[in-house]
């Protein structure tokens, strides 16, 4: 599933594009991708929408503002896409929706498993959208301070892996990145998050700063779907220390990464870096 960095791309590699643009029409090829309203609504309601200048994110959905006061809510989900391109580009097998612009190009929308949603709302009800409206901070504001873990810690009685990718914790993290900073951070997945020292804690704050800027920084994680808002593909895949790599060495201390289920999620870690204590 895309994470904030690559959201954060898509919005970032969209929002030069779509800005002024206005959709001339919609076509709906597989209609259960709106959430909502219910379809007749929301073609009517669309149809002759500008973007905004800015687009937003929050957590991992794509905050599409157009004029009159209303928001595309946007959750890619396992497999999703959304692609700016021009007409006669060749449309991709599981493309569901294609919006009409009216510089001749396209804003698709395609994807595989068929688990993404798209959701028109109006703006000032966004912050209070299922999924959005008890989301925890953003990992780069400074509500999500050293501060905020080391509280936070103390009252969750759980592991420190489920509890990062809880979004009510923090917004946007998913497996790849939780796995990621608890490795810089030398702290195995599956320990209790109020056992975590202040040093500990610290240590993850800083590592899930780090790897979520540098995720973003390389445009996020590419394995088989994610593409940015102009379908191209990003490159953190090349600079992760431990996500996927089970078997091979740790960059730290040459042992073998080792994959392990914890709350039902594939984690990979060094038993060697990440001991459980």
């Amino acid at each position: 599933m895309p994470e904030l960095p690559e959201v954060e791309t898509v919005v970032r590699s969209l929002e030069k594009h779509l800005s002024g643009l206005t959709i001339t029409d919609v076509d709906l090829i597989k209609e259960e991708v709106i959430r909502l309203p219910r379809t007749e609504n929301f073609m009517e309601q669309i149809i002759g929408r500008k973007f905004q200048k800015k687009l937003g994110r929050r957590g991992k959905y794509l905050l599409i503002h157009l004029t009159e006061g209303l928001t595309l809510v946007v959750h890619l989900r396992m497999t999703g896409r959304l692609v700016y391109c021009a007409a006669e580009y060749p449309m991709e097998k599981h493309t569901h929706v294609i919006f009409h612009l009216d510089n001749g190009k396209h804003l698709r929308f395609a994807d595989v498993r068929r688990f993404g949603r798209i959701s028109l709302v109006p703006t000032p009800e966004v912050d209070h959208f299922p999924g959005i409206k008890d989301m925890g901070p953003e990992p780069l504001d400074e509500e999500f301070s050293r501060e905020y873990l080391k509280k936070e810690f103390r009252r969750k009685r759980t592991r420190i892996k489920p509890l990062l990718l809880d979004q009510s914790f923090v917004a946007g993290l998913g497996n790849i990145y939780v796995d990621e900073a608890l490795h810089r951070a030398k702290i195995h997945p599956e320990r209790l998050a109020p056992n975590l020292t202040t040093r500990e804690a610290a240590n993850l704050h800083k590592s899930i700063v780090e790897v979520i800027s540098e995720g973003i920084l390389h445009r996020g994680t590419s394995f088989r779907d994610y593409v940015d808002g102009e379908g191209r593909t990003g490159s953190f895949q090349n600079h992760l220390r431990v996500y996927n790599r089970e078997g091979l060495p740790c960059f730290n201390c040459g042992k073998p990464i080792e994959r392990i289920k914890v709350a039902g999620r594939s984690s990979y870690y060094c038993p060697s870096c990440q001991k459980a204590k």
